[in-house]
């Protein structure tokens, strides 16, 4: 960059911003990328240029500014929890509801249940055994929220695809909170959502993709007439 004039279309300080992430992605994380002096020649801009970009690049969590003696601007990366946070906070902005999410997500979700059922994971497979063999404990609602989520993380996590883990995180974790009242309110729902859990874990263990891919389906249907939408259908 020669001067502080932006690129029709981008502000210099979104291609600062832009910049920092690039050279952070060059680096490994916790990597030393310079001190403020340092960028600022390398990068041939302003100091509030510079730093207002370096605000953007860091609540994109691509760098972490720290100061004092050993202060200045260090390579970091967003994780998962970064990710979704971010997505289930503009889909409540748009107006969306957990209902929409999940039948959004429902196709997504019985691919992961018929992948997982491939999975040949000793660690993860023995998680999941040992979630079935609790499942029955989880009576109240909060704690068949938390092993609803708990097991959709899990057959992700088994699926092997981060694209699924991703779209299932997302599934499970938006609303919760708005939505707890709702959910597992009837002792009914709590036998059912058990069953189905049940289910899902028997299929898995025992490498049924068909049925594991079933129990999935019936799982997203029942959640979907919970959350009063209408029931899925089969494709």
């Amino acid at each position: 960059m020669s001067d502080d004039a932006p690129s029709p279309g981008e502000s210099l300080v979104t291609r600062t911003a832009r910049a920092l992430c690039d050279l952070s992605l060059e680096h490994e994380e916790g990597a030393f990328l310079g001190a403020e002096e340092d960028l600022l020649a390398r990068l041939a801009v302003s100091r509030p240029t510079l730093r207002q970009a370096a605000k953007i690049a860091e609540s994109e969590r691509m760098i972490a500014i720290r100061r004092g003696i050993k202060g200045g601007i260090y390579a970091a990366r967003p994780d998962a929890t970064d990710a979704i946070r971010t997505l289930a906070r503009y889909l409540r902005l748009k107006g969306a509801t957990l209902a929409d999410i999940v039948s959004m997500s429902r196709l997504v979700s019985e691919e992961a249940a018929a992948l997982a059922a491939g999975c040949a994971n000793r660690r993860l497979r023995a998680r999941l055994s040992t979630f079935a063999d609790a499942i029955d404990s989880n009576d109240d609602r909060r704690a068949l929220i938390k092993a609803e989520g708990e097991l959709a993380r899990l057959v992700a996590e088994m699926s092997g695809n981060p694209a699924i883990e991703l779209t299932m995180a997302i599934s499970y974790s938006f609303g919760m909170q708005e939505q707890e009242m709702r959910l597992y309110g009837d002792p009914g729902e709590r036998a059912q959502a058990r069953n189905l859990q049940h289910g899902l874990c028997r299929a898995i263990l025992d490498c049924d993709a068909d049925v594991a891919r079933l129990m999935m389906q019936r799982r997203s249907q029942a959640m979907a007439q919970w959350l009063g939408g209408k029931p899925a259908t089969t494709p």
